[in-house]
């Protein structure tokens, strides 16, 4: 009966290895990080950035800075989807 609880966490095991082997070794270390596509420090100071410039062209009726910004805040944004790399990654041709 041991043996049958087993085999479902062995093969989650090999999958976590063969997906995220750098998360894998971390996590039998005991000090697993989030994985890089939940850290979004760097992005909310885009999202930030672009924000005020967009704040700032409004104050100033300046079109080219609301124009930047709404690029900005839009590309920022992207960076927020925790997919981004498997879909890039599904695009390449297979070997």
């Amino acid at each position: 009966m041991t043996a049958l609880n087993e085999d479902p966490l062995s093969r989650l095991a090999e999958r976590t290895r063969h997906e995220d082997p750098r998360f894998a070794r971390a996590l039998a270390a005991g000090r697993p990080r989030r994985p890089r596509e939940y850290r979004h420090g760097v992005t909310w100071l885009l999202l930030a950035a672009a924000l005020a410039l967009f704040g700032t062209g409004v104050a100033l009726g300046d079109g080219l800075l609301i124009a930047t910004g709404l690029v900005g805040a839009g590309a920022a944004a992207h960076r927020f989807d925790p997919d981004r790399s498997r879909r890039r990654s599904s695009r390449r041709p297979s070997r």
